[in-house]
């Protein structure tokens, strides 16, 4: 499944930014470095993007450029969590995640109260995907232990979350920045997240707190 890319020309008639715009935003690091592409063409070296992350980047940054400030917008867009600890009755009083998802994993989080933004972020996934459906409450359970040991390994950097399930048995992994997935016959990719993203959504939830 190779992912689908779009010309810097194309994108820019498509968003209605100018060139010095989407520059300038890269300097700022609001859109990422390996974001651009360079490829061989017939009319010479072109740049490219991942598609679907560089216009949602885009439109995000185009709904909150009014709001807040460049710095403000790469310190949420960054890769690098913040340090964030919060209580689990904390969590669940500002809606981060369902008070289900927090009994569902409460074994997982055992006695402990204070959850940190690694463990923050894994139940922000698990609930999210479980609200949408596209998980059972075991993938989920399997999912927050795959993710809480895993994750520290690749954070700071890009990453996703997929899950591949096979006549009815899940497995999920981390893969470390844009890959493209070549799957078995029979197979059916059934969550594809991309990691950044979903600390961009949970950073703009914190800081609407």
């Amino acid at each position: 499944m190779e992912q689908e890319l779009i010309s810097k020309k194309e994108l820019l008639e498509l968003t209605g930014i100018s060139y010095g715009q989407l520059y300038r935003w890269k300097r700022k690091k609001l859109i990422p470095e390996e974001w651009f592409i360079r490829k061989s063409t017939f009319t010479g070296q072109e740049t490219f993007f991942p598609r679907e992350k560089i216009l949602a980047r885009i439109e995000k940054i185009k709904e909150l450029k009014d709001e807040r400030s460049l710095d403000e917008l790469a310190a949420m867009f960054a890769p690098d969590p913040a340090t964030v600890v919060m209580t689990k009755e904390e969590i669940v009083k500002r809606h981060i995640v369902s008070d289900v998802v927090l009994q569902l994993l409460n074994d997982e989080l055992s006695d402990r109260n204070d959850v940190s933004f690694v463990q923050l972020l894994a139940l922000y996934l698990v609930d999210r995907l479980l609200l949408s459906g596209e998980i059972s409450m075991e993938e989920g359970k399997t999912i927050w232990k795959m993710f809480e040991s895993h994750y520290p390994k690749l954070q700071g950097k890009s990453c996703e979350l997929i899950v591949l399930r096979k006549m009815g048995v899940a497995t999920c992994f981390l893969a470390e920045g844009a890959v493209n997935l070549y799957i078995e016959e029979g197979a059916k990719l059934a969550v594809r997240l991309h990691v950044p993203a979903c600390i961009e959504e949970l950073k703009l939830k914190l800081s609407e707190g």
